[in-house]
């Protein structure tokens, strides 16, 4: 299946070393081949690169890896296929807009007959069960709240809603607006807090490392959610299976 590569921190942090050792299973340490893309928040506005290539040697994945783009919510996603083509439109994370912001999904999973109606203004582009169940996931917020709801109010609500989604198959997803990010776990996604004091941190898919203590400050927090754990000398939380986890300003939530 997919993998998933998520950050959320209180201050624009750059994910060029995650990202760096996560474009690796796109065919050296893994078989994930069919695609990637990313995207990164920047205050209200969105930067979002999607490629059908391979992230391992896709030229704009290498951008991503020189270019270090700081964002406080960022998702990216290497494709395995097990639905739809691999073309453009199916790549993902995908994007809508509700409420005035930017909405931002990525699925690792496999949904079997999953296709309720869809008759609000959320449509998919491409052919996966992913979009189709992100699609579903914006029209049932929108009909579940009249304008922008809290993040306590959202996380209740995604709750509720992947619940009744997780019973089809697997059902792994990152999905943020900006303001938060959420992980729903089916089966494998993990964790990471990092914060003051800062150490060392060893890829496990790259033979790289940095130590963090050198470009940070003692107030930065940063949280890194990825599908298998992506340093070797960390230690990751798995999030339970059938659990709902959001993470606002570099750590997890306790609601």
């Amino acid at each position: 299946m997919c993998q998933l590569l998520g950050m959320n921190a209180n201050t624009p942090t750059d994910l060029t070393f995650s990202f760096t050792g996560f474009a690796r299973r796109a065919g050296q340490t893994a078989d994930h081949v069919d695609g990637w893309g990313v995207a990164f928040f920047e205050g209200r506005g969105l930067r979002h690169f999607v490629d059908h290539q391979r992230a391992l040697d896709s030229p704009v994945a290498e951008l991503i890896r020189r270019y270090p783009i700081k964002s406080r919510n960022v998702i990216a996603h290497i494709r395995k296929a097990t639905q739809g083509e691999v073309n453009l439109a199916n790549c993902h994370p995908f994007v809508r807009e509700l409420w005035g912001r930017y909405w931002v999904f990525a699925h690792n999973g496999d949904l079997k007959d999953f296709r309720p109606r869809l008759h609000a203004g959320f449509h998919p582009v491409g052919t996966t069960d992913s979009e189709h169940a992100f699609c579903w996931l914006m029209q049932e917020l929108a009909k579940s709240h009249a304008g922008v709801p809290s993040v306590a109010e959202l996380t209740l609500t995604l709750r509720e809603l992947a619940a009744r989604i997780a019973p089809r198959g697997t059902f792994n997803f990152l999905l943020s607006n900006g303001q938060a990010l959420w992980a729903h776990a089916s089966t494998e996604l993990h964790y990471i807090e990092r914060r003051h004091p800062f150490a060392v941190a060893q890829l496990s898919d790259e033979e790289l490392s940095v130590d963090f203590a050198t470009c940070t400050t003692a107030s930065d927090r940063v949280a890194v959610i990825a599908t298998a754990p992506l340093t070797r000398n960390e230690n990751w939380t798995r999030l339970a299976p059938a659990s709902l986890r959001v993470f606002a300003d570099g750590q997890c939530l306790a609601h």
